[in-house]
């Protein structure tokens, strides 16, 4: 295979993400070809994601493409891929992951912890809302629909006094200088695989396997497997609605890995926060403590 079909989102960072894939192919002899397709996800605006099905939405059609073979390989953000998708297909290569923090955007740069009682904060991430009114229970958290320029613009437009998005989309499409600050992981846990671009491929295509696997990077593949492995260890109980993040930070032995979890009740109480070495370890901590979906 030397012609390589990329499908993607049509948004802004999704083809951001697709040229990326595509430089990174065309370097090692292959000739891609970035195939655009509008997914549910993409279609509905008006609604918070949560109540017309989740971020499983963003990656609906391309799979539907996939298996009809109208592309060979799919592009995701791979924080908006389900933790279980179906088993004809695969996650089969991973790119080096990006700044995977949360970032706070204000239209003043004002620091979140001076806005005023009763602000709205912006954000479209149940773990955020949960972690956010934990951190700033005097502030309002409500959910935020669109892409980063529409998010931006209704922060300046003054229908949210601030908004929190991932760090690396903002970086990704040049607008770094929009951010105010960043979390931390101990502040704000990131969502399972954030900064991470996914490349999905039909389980059963070992070319298209061997495509993705060609720009694989291991660090940020191992970083993957151990977040939605324990995401993954909750088998079908997570919704849209779940407040879950979960972040591996990939380091050197005698310890290769440390995840950290976060777990709590849509209104930030009940928080629960472990860490651990393994996927076993964390996960059976979660239980213990009273993770339940």
């Amino acid at each position: 295979m030397t012609n390589v079909r990329i499908g993607t989102r049509g948004s802004q960072l999704a083809l951001w993400q697709a040229n990326r894939v595509s430089d990174l192919l065309r370097a090692r002899g292959y000739e891609p070809e970035i195939v655009v397709l509008k997914t549910t996800g993409d279609k509905r605006h008006d609604v918070s994601l949560a109540t017309i099905g989740g971020k499983g939405l963003f990656i609906k059609e391309l799979e539907e493409a996939l298996e009809r073979g109208a592309i060979d390989i799919a592009v995701h953000s791979l924080k908006d891929v389900p933790s279980i998708i179906p088993p004809h297909f695969q996650l089969a290569g991973f790119l080096e992951r990006a700044d995977p923090r949360d970032a706070w955007v204000h239209p003043s740069h004002m620091p979140i912890a001076e806005m005023p009682a009763g602000s709205i904060i912006g954000t479209s991430a149940p773990r955020r809302r949960a972690q956010l009114r934990t951190l700033f229970p005097q502030l309002k958290v409500e959910d935020i629909r669109g892409n980063v320029d529409t998010r931006i613009n209704k922060a300046r437009d003054g229908q949210y006094g601030g908004i929190i998005l991932a760090s690396a989309g903002l970086t990704r499409l040049g607008r770094a200088a929009e951010i105010t600050s960043y979390f931390s992981p101990d502040e704000l846990l990131p969502a399972a695989g954030q900064g991470i671009i996914a490349i999905e491929t039909r389980a059963d295509d070992a070319r298209a396997i061997d495509v993705a696997q060609s720009i694989n990077h291991e660090p940020s593949a191992l970083a993957a497997r151990n977040e939605r492995g324990v995401l993954q260890k909750f088998g079908e109980q997570l919704d849209c609605y779940s407040c879950i993040a979960v972040h591996c930070s990939v380091g050197q032995a005698p310890s290769p890995v440390l995840i950290q979890a976060f777990f709590s009740d849509p209104d930030g109480s009940n928080a629960i926060r472990v860490s651990g070495g393994s996927v076993d370890e964390v996960y059976e901590q979660l239980v213990r403590e009273g993770a339940t979906p």
